[in-house]
């Protein structure tokens, strides 16, 4: 299993070119390297060639993803508080599940924290069985309703080294198999599926930027049918790109959970101020005592501290915050633990 925490200096630092195209690559996963190299000034060859050893290296790659919501599954945050002798074993038995993602070890060793994707609104035998399992002190799960921030938004969005001129280029749909933008209703509909469109899933977890020919051998449909499909799920909310970074990409190296109870009246506002930060990774309306969960990365606890005592403090509504540091990241987006560069 990849130690998905890269130690800072381990690896060479990024140049800027290197982080424009982390940056191109989080507005559209799928870009044609043609297209990227235009809006950075390059040659389709060098952004060719620096996604792959950046990709050889563990640092960044591209991964196709599902919204739960849009499936008519339900996704639940998980807590799990443990001896600290089994944070580790438990930690890496669900990252083996297909249904979990975000796998952390928090709160000193003592605490894991997960996503898990139930098809039902009443949880699924995961949940069931875990306050049952050896050495598991504790169990809380919160629904997750609405998302503030994240999927295909990630914190380069907000302060990648990318003009909004090039972002403009970046979003120019000559991609064949790229949505109009905008995309998907708001609103949440289940999407019917069929088996194909799971196998397709399944490729696009492992690789974001699988060929339309190796797309087509997954699914058994001709590549026409590939990239129509393809569209047709990006269009309708049901498939997104997102990019997975090494730490060092960003060069934040504190990582912690952030939970709010917030007013309901000031539920939204406080959702949207908070997609705003330059800290948050990630923010959802949740069900629970606390109705807000963020992800949060900051260069140092002393930059959490002050991001706590000010932009959080100042938030409208909140009547509490619970906290808990990341120590480890077992797995991250994707129904796979990626395997060892």
């Amino acid at each position: 299993m990849v130690n998905l925490d890269i130690e800072r200096g381990a690896l060479p630092a990024l140049d800027a070119q290197d982080r424009m195209l982390a940056h191109a690559l989080q507005i559209d996963g799928r870009a044609p390297f043609r297209r990227i190299a235009e809006v950075l000034g390059v040659s389709d060859q060098t952004v060719a060639r620096r996604y792959s050893r950046l990709r050889s290296a563990g640092t960044l790659r591209v991964l196709g993803l599902t919204d739960p919501l849009r499936l008519g599954e339900v996704p639940w945050f998980v807590r799990i508080r443990c001896a600290p002798s089994a944070a580790a074993q438990i930690g890496e038995a669900l990252a083996r599940r297909r249904d979990t993602t975000w796998v952390h070890v928090a709160g000193g060793g003592t605490e894991i924290f997960c996503l898990v994707r139930s098809r039902g609104p009443h949880g699924d035998t995961l949940l069931e069985k875990l306050p049952g399992t050896p050495r598991v002190v504790d169990v809380s799960a919160h629904c997750l309703l609405h998302v503030f921030f994240g999927q295909d938004r990630s914190l380069i969005t907000k302060t990648g080294p990318l003009t909004d001129e090039q972002v403009i280029a970046l979003k120019a749909q000559d991609a064949p198999d790229a949505p109009e933008f905008p995309v998907a209703d708001p609103a949440p509909a289940a999407c019917p599926l069929e088996e194909a469109d799971r196998r397709l899933f399944d490729a696009l977890a492992r690789d974001g930027r699988a060929g339309i020919g190796e797309l087509a051998a997954a699914t058994g449909w001709s590549q026409t049918t590939v990239r129509r499909r393809l569209a047709e799920l990006r269009s309708a909310g049901v498939l997104y790109f997102d990019v997975e970074y090494a730490p060092r990409v960003l060069e934040r190296n504190f990582r912690a959970s952030l939970w709010l109870s917030v007013e309901p009246s000031h539920l939204d506002a406080a959702g949207e101020a908070l997609a705003s930060h330059p800290e948050v990774a990630f923010a959802a309306a949740t069900t629970g005592p606390t109705n807000i969960f963020a992800s949060i990365t900051t260069h140092d606890a002393g930059s959490f501290y002050r991001y706590l005592t000010g932009p959080v403090a100042a938030l409208p509504g909140i009547l509490g915050t619970s906290t808990a540091p990341i120590h480890r990241t077992i797995k991250t987006a994707g129904p796979f633990v990626p395997s060892t560069p």
